[in-house]
């Protein structure tokens, strides 16, 4: 009975480090584009985003509020976005998003990791362009017809639509489009779930399930690295 309430509980604190770790990702997130657009997100797309998303995983709306009022404050956190590029074990090309007020401690902290794992950091330019930067849209299939959406949103930059496994429709945009559909969605009234930018690998690498840990186990290392937004890999 102690062994099943040991692996509860060390489920129920994953889940609670997990939903802290997307918090602080998203305070990050709204810091900057306060910081870009201003504090009102009828008139600052990003942080309109970034309200979004608060929503998905559940964020507090007193959260997203002080958030807010925080990157306003003369206190405020000056956090700066760096991208880092590398190759993590057996070729797989890693993008590492950061959003930092210490680059110094964050790209340091970046290659501890990457030679622990026996992977190299990159040069600027060295991985990215394996990567598509897309605009990614998760809505509601409220009984929706996919053919009809489509035909709706090929002149907002529409690239690609489909369903999740969950059943949610998912729409694709180039990087510059982003702005463009999401205006689109809000204007038809369409729910969103989630709108992120994010980076779609053009070629995958597949590897055996012990090379394949490896390659997990440093991407893992990296997310809990409080400085780190989001990681991406090619592994298939």
């Amino acid at each position: 009975m102690g062994r099943i309430f040991e692996v509860r509980k060390s489920t129920m604190f994953a889940r609670w480090d997990k939903m802290a770790k997307q918090f602080t990702r998203i305070g990050k997130e709204i810091d900057i584009a306060v910081k870009q657009g201003g504090p009102d997100p009828n008139n600052n797309s990003a942080l309109r985003r970034c309200i979004i998303n608060a929503k998905a995983v559940n964020m507090p709306k007193d959260r997203v509020e002080a958030a807010i009022k925080r990157a306003m404050g003369k206190d405020k956190t000056d956090y700066h976005e760096m991208l880092y590029e590398g190759y993590a074990p057996h070729g797989v090309a890693l993008l590492v998003e950061t959003a930092t007020d210490n680059p110094t401690r964050t790209v340091a902290n970046v290659r501890m990791h990457f030679n622990k794992a026996h992977g190299s950091l990159g040069t600027s330019g060295s991985v990215a362009f394996t990567f598509n930067h897309v605009g990614e849209f998760k809505i509601k299939n409220n009984k929706l017809d996919i053919e009809e959406l489509e035909l709706e949103l090929i002149d907002f930059g529409l690239e690609e639509i489909g369903e999740d496994i969950e059943g949610n429709i998912v729409i694709r945009t180039p990087f510059n489009e982003f702005g463009h559909m999401s205006k689109a969605l809000e204007d038809k009234g369409i729910e969103v779930i989630t709108a992120e930018l994010t980076r779609i690998p053009v070629n995958t690498i597949e590897l055996s399930e012990d090379q394949a840990n490896e390659v997990l186990k440093l991407v893992d290392n990296l997310e809990q690295d409080d400085d780190v937004q989001k990681v991406y890999h090619n592994l298939k």
